[in-house]
């Protein structure tokens, strides 16, 4: 991928595999370790918010992976979310389950959009997210990858939540 590493010596750093963390808040719920498992295995949209180019705030959301200490997406090079982050490339973001207990992970970053790559980032993204390419939305996806175009967001500031034990009853 175009995108490049992030790499830090930031006392929050740790290294999970191919995944950095070095932007998690000391008041985060879950050490680092915990994080990056969470954004490996959950398969959940992320819901990414930004600025219109009128000023009023947009959220989308967007299938998700993490690699190299970003989050990585796709989406369709005409999107409004892509004009947003043209204008202005900062985001927030927040990836949480939608069932009791709550927990997830939120944070704050900005983007970078891009072409080349982008189809990879997209059948990465099908993979994980339909376990294969032979779904008809995942055909259908496929189809339009040639207006594809990839977003990476390099997180500067993120924390989890997790509200288990206060829900647990």
């Amino acid at each position: 991928m175009p995108y490049r590493k992030i790499v830090s010596l930031n006392e929050n750093l740790i290294e999970k595999g191919s995944h950095r963390v070095n932007f998690l808040s000391p008041k985060s719920a879950w050490p680092a370790e915990r994080v990056a498992s969470f954004l490996d295995e959950t398969r959940v949209p992320m819901r990414l918010a930004t600025r219109a180019e009128s000023g009023f705030p947009i959220l989308c959301s967007l299938w998700f992976l993490y690699d190299e200490g970003r989050l990585l997406c796709a989406t369709q090079g005409d999107a409004m979310v892509v004009r947003a982050l043209s204008t202005d490339p900062r985001c927030a973001f927040e990836i949480s389950t939608n069932e009791m207990p709550y927990f997830g992970f939120r944070g704050r970053g900005s983007v970078e959009v891009g072409r080349e790559g982008a189809v990879d980032a997209l059948e990465r993204l099908i993979d994980r997210y339909l376990g294969g390419r032979d779904s008809g939305l995942a055909k259908w996806l496929l189809s339009r990858a040639e207006n594809e175009v990839y977003l990476s967001i390099e997180i500067d500031w993120a924390t989890s939540w997790d509200f288990s034990q206060r829900m647990s009853s």
